[in-house]
């Protein structure tokens, strides 16, 4: 297209480049103010023309989406290219962009891109429907699109309000995966979206994938007469596998399950460099603080703990710790960190960090005594460690300072820092390491292949560890990234330390 007139001839080219200044202009000093510009100009001629047109495209385009943001997705109509309205999701015109974000991921993530390359013949999951509730990004979509790759149909929704990607969830979406989710979700939303994904006539689960139990106890709450069809569950986190076993002692279990949160291969990836990589990263995104020398109070020792602690050790804060493991206590101090109680420090630390998977870890009269500008922040899966219901009273002010970021303003104007409203900080406030997700999401596709596979029996009603060669095989799949090369026993040392020369190498009781 070229614009003509009688002394300027304008290409496509020069109306890109007036685009792209004019929307950087209206990003920097607002519409009026490119009008006011303009208005001032002494001649009008085509190249103001121009920028007035693009002005006002933008402008109207913008506008459309931010009007649109305010509408709710539960009252939008929306549909994929091939017609389908099988979703709930903020805007499916975002999936385009969202595809990419996902081919990245896929780089990052080599055993589930094996697996699907050995899928293409025999695919072991045909015929399984699996009910999912995980975090929505862009690592948990290469694992979406690998069980739907290895034949099983998929249903899904989110297990955190703010670590959703709503542009991953359209590029979801618009491949056909019925995904119910959306970034800043009411509590209402929350568990509608649970529903969506459990309530369709016609469909039943016969599997759960599940993160935290919302899943799994949405489905005993509402629908229990689906738990006969059920198969199996896999949980991936310490929440979760709580819930699982309150299940199992009252007798209300209703098939086997697979704990992976407890496998070592979890632990020893997952847990540990997992939240090692993202707490610096979801702190100075959020706050901009500078961590050296300050002081900071981890509460747990587990392996989330330990992570957070070995990257705050590493630049050179102050890290206190609270445990009540005497085991995980000990590791802290010869780790070097100092043992202590919340109330013997709660007054002195800059940032407090909790990492327990337990609740009311944090209460209100710990945050009275707090000092002014002290960041609190959750590294567990629960919202309940921190309390933050307390903090909704009339005395308190709350000012959101910029997304997940909140100022709780006390009477004699004291600040207390809040992130992500006390749920998990990293993938709500961060970018993650995907390569390390990698390895957690190759476990529970494992996990699921063969609880659908098992015969009839093979599993109990109770919960299971993740087998040891299992997360072994998951090992070495990722090795393949390294330029790494394993060394292989000889038959001479097979017979000494009694194990099979291809594994395992280390007992079930190993941790």
């Amino acid at each position: 297209v070229e614009l003509k007139t009688k002394e300027n001839t304008i290409s496509c080219l020069n109306i890109q480049y007036f685009y792209h200044n004019a929307c950087s202009w209206f990003q920097k000093i607002g519409f009026c103010g490119i009008r006011f510009l303009i208005s001032v100009m002494h001649k009008t001629d085509v190249f103001t023309d121009c920028y007035c047109i693009v002005i006002l495209h933008f402008f109207l385009v913008h506008t459309q989406e931010s009007l649109e943001d305010e509408v709710s997705p539960r009252n939008k109509e929306q549909k994929n290219s091939d017609g389908s309205k099988d979703f709930c999701i903020k805007n499916i015109h975002q999936a385009a962009f969202g595809r990419r974000e996902i081919e990245i991921a896929e780089l990052e993530m080599p055993a589930l891109m094996i697996l699907r390359k050995a899928a293409q013949g025999e695919k072991p999951l045909v015929g399984a429907r699996i009910v999912g509730c995980t975090h929505i990004t862009a690592h948990t979509a290469v694992l979406m699109e690998t069980l739907s790759a290895l034949g099983a149909q998929c249903r899904w929704a989110a297990c955190n309000i703010y670590s959703i990607q709503n542009e991953v969830a359209a590029a979801l979406a618009e491949r056909g995966v019925p995904v119910f989710a959306w970034k800043g979700e009411s509590e209402d939303d929350y568990f509608w979206c649970i529903d969506s994904c459990v309530n369709v006539e016609g469909w039943e689960p016969n599997l759960i994938l599940d993160d935290g139990g919302d899943m799994t106890h949405w489905i005993y709450k509402k629908y229990p007469q689906l738990l006969k069809n059920i198969k199996g569950i896999v949980e991936e986190s310490v929440t979760g596998v709580h819930r699982l076993h309150q299940l199992y002692k009252t007798g209300k279990l209703c098939g086997p399950a697979i704990n992976v949160n407890e496998s070592v291969i979890k632990q020893k990836f997952d847990n540990f460099y997992f939240c090692k990589e993202s707490i610096l990263d979801g702190l100075k995104r959020t706050t901009d603080v500078t961590l050296s020398g300050k002081q900071v109070l981890v509460c747990g020792y587990g392996e989330v703990g330990k992570g957070c602690c070995a990257a705050l050790k590493g630049l050179r804060a102050i890290v206190y710790v609270t445990e009540v493991d005497p085991i995980c206590a000990l590791q802290a101090c010869m780790d070097g960190f100092q043992l202590a109680r919340l109330n013997e420090v709660i007054e002195m630390v800059d940032i407090v960090i909790t990492c327990t998977g337990n609740i009311n870890v944090v209460l209100r009269e710990h945050l009275e005594h707090m000092k002014n500008g002290c960041i609190v922040c959750n590294m567990g899966h629960s919202n309940t460690e921190i309390d933050v219901t307390s903090l909704m009273t009339p005395e308190l002010t709350w000012r959101r300072i910029r997304a997940h970021v909140d100022h709780i303003i006390w009477p004699d104007g004291k600040i207390i820092v809040l992130l992500a409203e006390g749920r998990l900080l990293n993938l709500s406030c961060s970018t993650v390491p995907v390569y390390v997700l990698s390895i957690t999401a190759t476990t529970q596709v494992l996990a699921l292949i063969e609880l659908f596979n098992a015969p009839e029996r093979g599993y109990k009603q109770d919960i299971y560890v993740f087998p040891r060669k299992m997360d072994e095989f998951v090992a070495a799949l990722h090795l393949q990234n390294f330029d790494a090369h394993l060394t292989e026993l000889t038959d001479e040392q097979v017979k000494y330390i009694g194990v099979n020369k291809n594994g395992p190498f280390k007992p079930s009781y190993y941790r």
